[in-house]
């Protein structure tokens, strides 16, 4: 007989709620949206109504205890990520935390530590970690069809001026500017792809008249086990582009907005300067398959491909990355 859906709860409900998240749920198989917090309880009753939630809790305490409530999925921001985690470890719930996983890695171990002891499964939704063309890349590398990769670059640029999220420029909610909003699920894919950490990291960023206190733009160098070189280039002032490039000793790939969930991506394999294969994935399931991969985790059945470490790592490639940028050195993690 087969199991009900795990049930999840949104803490921290907002647009990436609506935009990603409600569409992900509709379609999946092992997991289902059964309630949501917001701190604008007018506006929560709202999207409960339009959106069908059948749990619209008034506190944040209230969703956590819930019986009606397996996993709690927080999308708050990043400095309230620790404290909505360890309430919802507290009742005994499963937690999916948004990236970035918290302010800095101490956090983030904090987290992680806390979710151990408690015996409770604890991922980070680094949702690229289930887009087909990551996939592709990183089996193409295993198969050796690039030889050794030798160097690694990542971008992501998005006009966050027009972005709906104002509080991702304000130090105290938001982890950084797009080293943290964005950088880190570049990083977090370069790992995943090559198989690989981070060692070191180099960092040259600026500020601008609307960014405030955290960056506006970013380069970040970093350098890897495996003896991979990488780059990591974020914009929050360019138009929206992913990138993920890979150059082994024997050959090139290529996806040109390969992070992308919202169209069809091209993907490129080049060997001594020819175009050897060309494929075209979709990512639009990406979010479907993450949420599943954790209800079906949640269950002893496969395993999360973001686990809690894989953030802290992530974290700790962040913590460095920041520290670079304000010392003008090379910092170790």
């Amino acid at each position: 007989m087969a199991q009900s859906p795990l049930r999840f709860a949104i803490l921290g409900f907002g647009r990436h709620a609506v935009r990603r998240l409600i569409p992900a749920f509709a379609k999946c198989d092992h997991a289902v949206l059964n309630g949501m917090w917001r701190r604008d309880q007018a506006a929560a009753a709202g999207d409960c109504a339009e959106h069908q939630i059948p749990h619209c809790f008034s506190t944040r305490e209230e969703l956590c205890a819930s019986p009606d409530i397996d996993v709690v999925l927080i999308t708050s921001p990043d400095a309230m990520h620790k404290d909505d985690m360890l309430l919802a470890l507290a009742h005994g719930k499963a937690v999916l935390c948004e990236k970035p996983l918290s302010m800095n890695s101490a956090e983030a171990q904090e987290m992680a530590a806390a979710a151990s002891a408690a015996g409770l499964l604890f991922g980070v939704a680094q949702n690229f970690r289930y887009n087909h063309t990551l996939d592709w890349m990183k089996e193409q590398i295993a198969a050796g069809r690039i030889g050794q990769p030798q160097l690694a670059h990542a971008q992501y640029s998005y006009p966050a001026t027009k972005a709906p999220r104002k509080w991702i420029m304000d130090p105290t909610l938001a982890c950084g500017g797009p080293i943290a909003d964005v950088g880190v699920h570049c990083i977090d894919a370069l790992r995943y792809v090559l198989g690989e950490d981070v060692q070191t990291v180099s960092t040259l960023a600026y500020k601008d008249e609307v960014s405030g206190a955290v960056e506006a733009a970013a380069s970040l160098q970093l350098e890897m086990t495996g003896g991979v070189l990488a780059n990591v280039t974020v914009s929050a002032r360019a138009p929206y582009r992913t990138l993920v490039e890979i150059t082994g000793s024997d050959g090139v790939l290529v996806a040109e907005n390969g992070l992308t969930v919202d169209r069809p991506v091209q993907l490129f394999l080049w060997r001594g300067g020819e175009l050897v294969e060309t494929t075209t994935l979709e990512n639009g399931d990406g979010y479907t398959r993450m949420l599943d991969s954790f209800a079906l985790a949640s269950r002893g059945s496969g395993t999360f491909l973001a686990s809690g470490e894989d953030g802290v790592h992530n974290m700790q490639v962040l913590d460095a990355a920041f520290k670079s940028w304000k010392t003008g050195l090379r910092e170790p993690l």
